[in-house]
């Protein structure tokens, strides 16, 4: 499959993880600065707070699964599609809320 079709899956996997049992949690802890994304493919926690590392572990095992699948069904390795899927977290994450860059939580 093309990298076109991994893309469209990305989007795919970021409108199931934000629509799912989680919505308003996930981006309510992004508005509050209690997690962003990392450059791994994979949420993390900024600040702890309450059931944060839950919400954290269940978002990111979702996503890990995708991967997998994604990564099945093109040939490439599932640190391919994480990559992949750090990029697009990367440049669609709000202004105002966190990346891990060069080891370090950032505002974007």
């Amino acid at each position: 499959m093309t990298m076109t079709t991994i893309f469209k899956s990305l989007i795919i996997l970021s409108v199931f993880v934000c629509s799912s049992v989680f919505a308003i949690g996930l981006d309510e802890a992004k508005q509050q600065g209690l997690i962003g994304e990392k450059d791994n493919g994979y949420l993390g926690v900024v600040v702890m707070q309450n059931n944060i590392q839950q919400l954290v572990n269940d978002i990111n095992a979702k996503r890990k699964a995708v991967y997998a699948d994604l990564a099945a069904e093109n040939g490439i390795t599932i640190e391919q599609v994480e990559k992949l899927a750090a990029k697009k977290a990367y440049s669609k994450t709000e202004t105002g809320h966190y990346l891990w860059m060069n080891g370090k939580w950032r505002k974007k």
